[in-house]
């Protein structure tokens, strides 16, 4: 008996344990660019083979996750110097971490994902008065009332929306909109080229079938604006953009080619 916590998740809810290793991985290195231990203690903890992704992972990709962590964490302290007391929604929060990072005492945070990933979460992340965990399907409105607005509401999805296809995106951003006007919303997006390129290289030989692959491509972040005339602005950064130091010079051409193709990118969003 290892006395490890085993895992018992849906096909797309695995793909959480990627960046959660990513994150661990990184925190190990002598200077990383993001720590997390609360990642190295889960990782410890759960009855899972990570080997299979140390050895199938490219480096790039990673860092891919790393760099995805740290446009959420700016952008969210962006939003609290405007709006401290804001709401935070972090919709297929997973076993992600970002609240322990960013919080200025203020804030009021939620961590919003399907019913078995939050009894997960719950076995390893404390559920506090200003930290709420919602049990729903990100696409469900009916937790939309759960969410204390006034005060600006910002939402996050890290390496969420993908998975969805795009009528299911278009229809949650305008009920979004509609529910919580002037709100922002800051997520990763992936090209055409990027959502084959994770689907063939990543989700397959980390092992995981294909109910876990990426759905939604976006091309252009400018395409959302033709959805609803609520969408106000999308801004979009490329991923690796000042953020090569100390890259491989390899993994610095390779993450070039990645920013070049967006094959993955960061959409901030305003409604």
């Amino acid at each position: 008996m290892s006395g490890k916590m085993s895992v018992e998740l849906g096909s797309v809810q695995l793909t959480l344990l990627l960046p959660l290793w990513g994150r661990a991985i990184e925190t190990r290195k002598q200077k990383p660019l993001l720590r997390d231990e609360t990642a190295e203690e889960i990782i410890s903890k759960i009855d899972y083979d990570f080997s299979r992704m140390a050895l199938n992972v490219q480096d790039v990709t990673q860092f891919e996750w790393i760099c995805r962590s740290i446009h959420i964490d700016r952008t969210i302290k962006e939003f609290l110097r405007v709006h401290p007391e804001a709401s935070i929604v972090n919709a297929g929060c997973g076993l992600d971490t970002t609240f322990d990072r960013v919080d200025n005492g203020k804030l009021m945070w939620y961590e919003l994902d399907l019913p078995d990933v939050i009894e997960l979460r719950r076995r390893f992340i404390p559920e506090t008065p200003r930290r709420k965990f919602i049990s729903s399907s990100f696409l469900d409105e009916s937790w939309f009332p759960e969410i204390r607005a006034g005060n600006g509401v910002l939402f996050m999805a890290a390496g969420v929306l993908y998975y969805f296809n795009e009528q299911e995106v278009k229809q949650i951003f305008r009920s979004l909109a509609s529910f919580f006007p002037d709100s922002d919303f800051i997520f990763d997006a992936a090209s055409p080229v990027g959502l084959k390129a994770a689907n063939e290289q990543l989700i397959k030989k980390v092992g995981l079938d294909e109910k876990s692959f990426m759905k939604w491509a976006l091309p252009d972040a400018s395409e959302i604006r033709q959805w609803d005339i609520k969408l106000k602005s999308a801004e979009q950064y490329l991923m690796y953009k000042g953020m090569k130091k100390g890259l491989s010079v390899k993994n610095k051409i390779i993450s070039s080619l990645a920013d070049h193709y967006k094959m993955m990118y960061m959409v901030h969003l305003k409604f």
